[in-house]
């Protein structure tokens, strides 16, 4: 068909389901209509129709969706007259406009997003010269050398694998330093780090100053280094041994790509899933980016850099003067200046990496805030939209990238929308209750019905509400600072080496809990009004369940911020691994059953426990993953549990070098298909009906567990303060 017919064709499909949308119908039939299409999807899901089933599906709910749009535009805006409804009226208006916005932008990326791509580690042929670069800042020495020995020890020849320590904590800057204190600090860091990688066969490698943050640092090792390749992990971020052997060959298939990205994959949970007990149930946040979105972004030559567990193309870079520094978000900016001169991109979703998320919800939503800040500043300096050289589906990829970080905007409006009926009597929703029941619910019903669709297993139902809410109390000053000021934000490192040693309140909580009783103060209001003004009872009722699913997630983030203790320094992950457990100069057989950066747990298989001696020393000696080595481990006995011929040993590791450092890196970091197995456990889909209840469950404990951390703290406080008023 030539393109003149095919536009015809278009331009009439295009008219007819206008027409169809703005069809004027009675309630009955919309409602009808509405419970139709619902159905509709549903059977098909659960008939497991994909392709152009799947199409079909979101076709109808897309319709639904439109006719919403189209009878929320048409009849339910205040008038303009009563400007103190109007206006919050038309901001309510502008934050639904924002949400199928989105909708339609993941409609486009994650619709019919590509499949996993096959393994290549065992065709590998041509082995390129490759610089691994490790930008450092503040972190720890034993979680850089677990890092570098995980690097050191991948799969490719030795004399084509260059490991660099990029140092930005050790720079001449900091070394001279007007504070003594930090100075001296910078100094003693620089002498570690250059003492441990000269053991670890690493170059280590500063600068004279920190200018541009990370880009800055990578760009000083691009210019010192001579690599085809560019392989780059953050600090915490420790590669399995077949990362490159999964990598590089692309780049031999297609001589105009720049960069091949993986997942990141976390060993440990972020603050919500550690404060709601649901890491080891449920995928995590990170999943449905790099498990759907990214594969959708790859579809259309889309998926960008994301700083860490990626390989790119020295030449590429160079073309474009390095890695981008005008926004605190080099990686996303990187990509797309070299996306809009011609390059492409490759997204291999498995996960090669394993790293570490911050452990306290300040140190969440500090590193959510530098997100939402570089996003904005790409948004405002680079305008992906117009940007010369994309093509429209990659224009329109960015865009979604961009404009998701401003969710804050219209969560805060749907949170505070009830109130204006609730304690002003302002109608700035103008339908009746049966209207809302037609159109407004049709379109939840079917909008999570299409979330579902979409992400699945990747996500269960309510957790994205549940994670953009607790973020947007903070990061909406955060967002609205870098539109008024876009060159204020700077680069913070985020922190991963914080501990939770007792629980507590997070020290930014105070909002969550004033958020919540003027919920419950709503929700009051809402309940003596529908007694005292039966005449406005199906209005009243519908704000009061509006405000009640505000309180309900509301509720859930008390328990987010109220944080756990954490009974081990780091996480353990079960590995299941033969190896013998040497004592006195004796061997006894045991397996490892788990490992942490820091430590193992091993079941030995020895009748006579009083030989192991807590506070001891012992070895541990196993193969390594592909069994060309073998491995003794120096280790601590901690504890001690006896149960029949087996001893359970909790050790800790006692590195006494950096082959040491090699040995738990193989324990821990070497096998990238345990962290498939792991992922793989999490992702089931609970169903829409099935996942609400249970996030009501949730909520209802957490709830009620924020509320006892608060009496705990308000007594503690008194105490602090009766004690200090009797000191005095």
């Amino acid at each position: 068909m030539g393109k003149v017919p095919t536009l015809a064709v278009w331009t009439l499909v295009i008219v007819a389901s206008v027409f169809l949308l703005t069809l004027p119908v009675n309630l009955q039939t919309q409602l009808i209509v509405s419970i139709g299409v619902v159905t509709l999807m549903w059977v098909i899901k659960i008939l497991k129709g994909d392709g152009i089933w799947r199409l079909i599906a979101l076709a109808f709910g897309t319709a639904i969706v439109l006719r919403y749009v189209y009878w929320r535009t048409t009849e339910t805006l205040p008038p303009i007259s009563q400007i103190e409804s109007f206006i919050p009226g038309f901001l309510l208006y502008l934050a639904e406009l924002y949400s199928v916005l989105m909708l339609a932008l993941s409609l486009f990326i994650v619709a019919t997003p590509l499949p996993s791509r096959p393994s290549r580690a065992a065709s590998q042929k041509r082995f390129p010269l490759v610089d691994v670069f490790v930008p450092t800042y503040n972190e720890d020495v034993t979680l850089l050398a677990n890092t570098l020995a995980a690097a050191k020890a991948m799969d490719y020849p030795a004399d084509k694998l260059q490991v660099w320590l990029l140092d930005d904590g050790g720079t001449l800057q900091k070394r001279n330093s007007p504070s003594l204190i930090e100075a001296e600090a910078a100094e003693e860091r620089h002498r570690v780090l250059q003492q441990l990688c000269s053991e670890m066969n690493v170059t280590y490698l500063t600068r004279e100053r920190n200018e541009h943050a990370k880009a800055g640092n990578l760009n000083n090792g691009l210019g010192q280094s001579k690599g085809e390749l560019v392989a780059v992990f953050d600090a915490d971020h420790a590669p399995a041994r077949d990362f490159l052997l999964e990598t590089v060959g692309y780049f031999e298939e297609d001589p105009q790509l720049f960069l091949v990205q993986t997942p990141h994959f976390f060993i440990n949970p972020d603050p919500l899933e550690r404060n709601l007990e649901t890491f080891d149930m449920m995928p995590s946040e990170n999943e449905m980016f790099y498990g759907i979105i990214q594969r959708g972004l790859d579809k259309w030559n889309a998926a960008f850099f994301c700083g860490s567990a990626a390989v790119l193309s020295r030449r590429a870079l160079e073309s474009t003067g390095g890695f981008s520094g005008i926004s605190i978000t080099e990686d996303c900016e990187t990509a797309l200046a070299l996306h809009s001169t011609g390059w492409n991109s490759v997204y291999v979703d498995k996960p090669l990496i394993a790293g570490l998320q911050p452990t306290t919800f300040a140190s969440f939503i500090g590193q959510r805030s530098r997100w939402a800040q570089g996003m904005m500043q790409i948004l405002r300096f680079r305008m992906p939209l117009f940007k010369s050289g994309l093509s429209l589906p990659q224009r329109l990829c960015y865009m979604s990238s961009t404009l998701f970080w401003l969710f804050p905007f219209p969560r805060a409006i749907f949170l505070i929308a009830p109130f204006f009926y609730l304690f002003f009597d302002l109608e700035i929703f103008t339908a009746s209750g049966g209207e809302f029941l037609g159109y407004t619910l049709a379109y939840i019903a079917v909008n999570m019905t299409m979330q579902n669709y979409l992400y699945g297993s990747f996500r269960w139902p309510w957790i994205s509400e549940l994670y953009e809410y607790v973020q947007t109390v903070h990061l909406l000053p955060a967002v609205v600072s870098v539109i008024l000021n876009p060159r204020r934000p700077t680069f913070k490192v985020t922190a991963k080496d914080e501990s939770v040693s007792s629980s507590r309140l997070s020290e930014i909580a105070r909002p969550f809990f004033v958020i919540f009783a003027i919920l419950v103060v709503a929700q009051i209001v809402a309940i003596y009004r529908i007694y005292t003004e039966p005449y406005k009872a199906d209005v009243t009722i519908v704000v009061g369940c509006w405000n009640l699913l505000n309180l309900v997630m509301a509720g859930c983030a008390l328990g987010v911020v109220s944080e756990r203790k954490e009974h081990s320094s780091s996480r353990r992950v079960r590995v299941r691994r033969r190896c013998e457990f040497g004592l006195n100069g004796n061997w006894y057989p045991a397996s490892i059953e788990d490992v942490s950066v820091g430590g193992a747990r091993i079941d030995v298989f020895n009748r006579d426990m009083e030989l192991i001696e807590v506070g001891g020393e012992g070895v541990l000696r196993f193969k390594t993953h592909h069994g060309e080595q073998t491995a003794l481990l120096p280790i601590f006995i901690r504890s001690r549990k006896s149960a029949g011929d087996v001893t359970t040993v909790g050790c800790q590791y006692r590195p006494d070098g950096p082959s040491d450092h090699r040995w738990i890196a193989d324990l821990i970091f070497a096998n990238s298909s345990q962290w498939e197995d792991f992922q793989r456990s999490r992702r089931r889909n609970p169903g829409l009906l099935r996942g609400t209840a249970w996030f009501l469950w949730l909520s209802l404990y957490q709830t009620a567990r924020g509320l006892v951390y608060f009496t705990r703290a308000v007594g503690l406080w008194r105490w602090r303060k009766h004690s200090k008023a009797g000191g005095n």
